[in-house]
């Protein structure tokens, strides 16, 4: 699913009114209906609602779902913020489609604030996706006002005072709704972690817009849906073999920390690899038969950390991190590993950290070599940035200077190809914020890149699964409850 800009939206709506051929005002009545739909099934009509439009297309929204909400028996009074004297052609055409059935409360201070009970939800029309300053005045103040009020709030397509494409100031006034109802696509600024407060749930409504237009259009950035996942899965052949899904080495462990060792091992064999070998120091030979009969294990000279690999013939992916430490011999493996191996490679952990403090070993990442960062190991190998549109570009630099694909850890993991695309993922739970699951997530991507996958689709794929995987062991143990096992537990497709 694509994610476009705001001006990209505005074309699309254009072409949409054009070439349907809709009017505007059809249109909005069309949009205003899908979020009426969806409100309906979360809020019974037992529940008042508060509609605080602008004078704008979004406010021309507002005034659409007040009379249908209406004319379906919500109780339904509207607020709107008389903030100016020019209003759009079609709010003022929803203004006289709902004096029929409504009184409105017009108000140009915020001290004219209604007063409301807390059963009334409150719906977010003031302003929308085509903001480029921050709300003052009158706005600013209504934003403050709902802001304080402990009544659930729903956004129209994005929270007032939001900006689509680009980061707010500190202190910008911004809408924090319970949840976001958004038309046809995602937006970028629900993707990432700094707009959490302003964007709540989000959820998408079809509105009809034109599918042949949106394929026309150009965007880097993306959104790994059920879908879209689905059609990376490659389907096995009746007569398939464990030859037939590849041989992975996953070199992984050190003294004390054989346990990251074992997750992304088990991951991997659950991700439908046919043989796995993992290499590891000898304090870890017994751990890993014992927890992991189904791998084969090669065993380093070195006690208490790799600082070798195995010949790299028989395998069709390696993947190096986990738990392994950043002794010296560990360090001289990597490098040797990045000059020796021909076949795909994924970087996690302690394996990420020697590339940061070895900087002169990125120029040795094969091409579409995957790099599997959280936040903090990810500013180690790029640098500081202001905020997560900074983070991005940074990202999308890095992988296009080094050819590598970055799986930028966290809500919405977002994997950055070396030509700029980044697919946001759709799946995972706070839950997963502990110990060991980005170690089964090597083992997944490690897997995948053996059954040769493309390293992009493995990276997107292994994201996604990754993440259902999370999803699934959520709802049976909790997401408090939640440990790396669960995940490897979980998996499946």
């Amino acid at each position: 699913m694509k994610i476009l800009t705001s001006a990209q939206i505005r074309s699309l709506d254009q072409f949409t009114i054009q070439n349907e051929p809709i009017s505007s005002l059809d249109l909005m009545e069309r949009a205003s209906n899908a979020f009426v739909g969806w409100f309906c099934n979360q809020f019974v009509n037992t529940r008042p609602v508060c509609v605080f439009c602008g004078k704008g297309n979004n406010g021309g929204d507002g005034l659409a779902i007040a009379r249908l909400l209406s004319q379906l028996s919500y109780d339904v009074q509207v607020v709107v913020a008389d903030y100016t004297p020019n209003a759009s052609d079609d709010f003022t055409q929803n203004l006289d489609r709902l004096k029929t059935h409504l009184n409105l409360a017009f108000i140009s201070s915020a001290d004219q604030f209604p007063t409301l009970s807390s059963q009334v939800v409150c719906i977010d029309t003031l302003l929308g996706s085509g903001l480029s300053r921050p709300a003052e005045g009158l706005l600013a103040g209504i934003i403050h006002k709902i802001n304080a009020l402990p009544n659930k709030v729903v956004s129209v397509d994005i929270a007032s005072g939001l900006y689509m494409d680009k980061a707010n100031g500190e202190n910008d006034p911004i809408i924090e709704p319970d949840h976001t109802v958004t038309f046809q696509l995602p937006k970028l600024a629900f993707l990432l972690p700094q707009n959490v407060r302003f964007t709540g749930e989000w959820h998408v409504v079809d509105i009809g817009l034109s599918g042949k237009y949106i394929q026309e259009l150009p965007t880097p950035y993306w959104f790994t849906d059920k879908k879209a996942a689905e059609k990376l899965i490659q389907p096995r052949g009746k007569f398939s073999h464990k030859g037939t899904f590849g041989h992975a080495l996953l070199l992984a462990g050190s003294f004390g920390k054989m346990g990251a060792a074992v997750l992304s091992g088990r991951a991997c064999l659950r991700s439908g690899v046919g043989l796995l070998t993992m290499h590891a120091p000898v304090c870890g030979y017994d751990i890993i038969q014992i927890s992991s009969p189904e791998a084969m294990v090669s065993i380093d000279k070195n006690d208490r950390h790799i600082s070798q690999f195995p010949d790299l013939e028989p395998y069709s992916a390696v993947g190096i991190g986990p738990g392994v430490g950043q002794e010296p011999v560990t360090i001289a493996l990597l490098e040797e590993l990045l000059d020796q191996v021909k076949v795909p490679l994924i970087i996690d952990a302690d394996a990420l950290n020697i590339l940061s403090s070895n900087r002169s070993l990125l120029d040795k990442l094969p091409p579409n070599t995957i790099l599997t960062p959280h936040p903090k190991e990810f500013q180690r190998l790029a640098g500081e940035s202001g905020d997560e549109y900074e983070r991005l570009e940074l990202a999308r630099d890095f992988a296009g200077k080094y050819q590598v694909i970055i799986c930028l850890k966290g809500a919405n993991t977002a994997v950055i190809l070396p030509n700029g695309e980044v697919h946001f993922n759709s799946t995972g739970n706070p839950g997963m914020a502990t110990g060991g699951t980005g170690d089964v997530l090597t083992g997944i991507i490690t897997s995948l890149l053996a059954q040769k996958y493309k390293p992009a689709e493995a990276a997107i794929l292994g994201v996604y699964q990754h993440g259902l995987a999370g999803d699934r062991a959520a709802e049976q143990k909790g997401q408090i409850a939640l440990i790396a096992s669960d995940v490897v537990e979980n998996l499946g497709w």
